[in-house]
């Protein structure tokens, strides 16, 4: 067996056709490598920007990050081993993805998916929440979650009157596209929540978090990272995990490059909004198109506790990724990107 191998290899060196595929596929894998870098570098230029403003600015500043052209764009898909992407976007009604990202996050969490819904001929719109990302508010001035999720609900105020979208809200933005979906189930075609929390009429979206962080009275009383905007003798206004648990928390999987990217960019966490009890009615909330993506390598919400939220409040469907953490959109941005279309295809 030996000898036949090493007589395969001479061969194959004497054969020019050898080298010649394995440079084709050097050179692929540097392009594809380059497409990746010059995304994350603009992602991170995206978040420098964003904490030279917040040194600088006390005001308030709102900006949506995402597609600006109708124009297909010319970049590979850095996800797709330089293969042609398909173009999705003939058979779908609804081509607008709109993307919430979840506590602490902002707009730029989603720079993955954004190129790579482009390159599929969809059309996606990313929106930092109230106090978060390119946002300027102080989160400690944002005490509900309307004030919380008052961006996306500008968004949809403001879509066309027969035009619809596919909300994605990744964690806690899980709870701001429920509140959407109470107030605008004409606009949102589907609601999609990655590893999210998907709560019920009455439930907190801090509550989906409880069997890790506690129960929410605990954690008001006895949190290290709670944060004290109006004075130690007022009640909480925040909270941020330091670096090292938000490593093990959220990024257990994630390249190297997008946790320095997170570590400069996440900002702290509003409580007021974490600890409201949503109403969700039937009537409108209910009948929604629901649909979860579940991550099962999640050290923020684990799989068993993913599991009994699709148990509790029953989705369309469910979708599984295999390997990622809390954060799919840096650890397994292909997986995620195939699942948001496979969705969108759903008669």
């Amino acid at each position: 067996m030996g000898n036949k191998i090493i007589s395969m290899m001479k061969k194959d060196s004497k054969d020019g056709g050898g080298g010649s595929k394995s440079k084709r596929m050097n050179r692929s894998q540097r392009k594809l490598l380059a497409d990746e870098e010059m995304l994350h570098r603009r992602a991170l230029s995206m978040a420098i920007h964003q904490a030279q403003l917040s040194q600088r600015f006390d005001g308030s500043m709102s900006r949506r990050v995402g597609s600006t052209s109708t124009r297909k764009r010319t970049l590979s898909d850095p996800f797709s081993n330089g293969k042609q992407v398909p173009d999705f976007s003939e058979s779908l009604i609804v081509k607008k993805f709109v993307l919430v990202h979840g506590e602490g996050f902002g707009a730029w969490c989603w720079y993955k998916m954004v190129a790579s819904l482009e390159e599929s001929g969809l059309s996606p719109t990313t929106v930092d929440l109230t106090g978060c990302g390119f946002n300027m508010t102080d989160t400690n001035s944002v005490s509900t979650l309307e004030e919380y999720s008052r961006p996306l609900i500008e968004l949809l105020e403001n879509l066309p009157e027969e035009e619809k979208v596919i909300l994605v809200g990744h964690s806690t933005g899980g709870a701001s596209i429920s509140y959407a979906l109470e107030r605008f189930p004409e606009k949102i075609s589907k609601a999609i929540f990655v590893c999210a929390t998907m709560v019920s009429d009455g439930q907190r979206p801090f509550d989906v978090f409880s069997e890790e962080l506690g129960s929410a009275e605990r954690f008001m009383k006895e949190s290290q990272f709670l944060i004290y905007g109006n004075g130690k003798n007022k009640p909480p206004t925040g909270f941020m995990f330091e670096k090292p648990h938000m490593k093990g928390l959220y990024f257990n999987q994630s390249p190297n490059k997008d946790i320095a990217l997170a570590m400069i960019s996440m900002r702290p966490v509003p409580l007021g909004p974490m600890m409201e009890k949503l109403s969700l009615t039937a009537e409108r909330y209910g009948k929604g198109r629901r649909f979860y993506v579940q991550t099962l390598d999640d050290h923020a919400l684990s799989p068993d506790v993913q599991e009994k939220v699709v148990r509790e409040n029953s989705p369309e469907g469910v979708f599984k990724i295999k390997g990622s953490d809390h954060c799919p959109f840096f650890s397994k941005p292909q997986s995620l990107h195939k699942i948001l279309l496979e969705i969108a295809q759903i008669p």
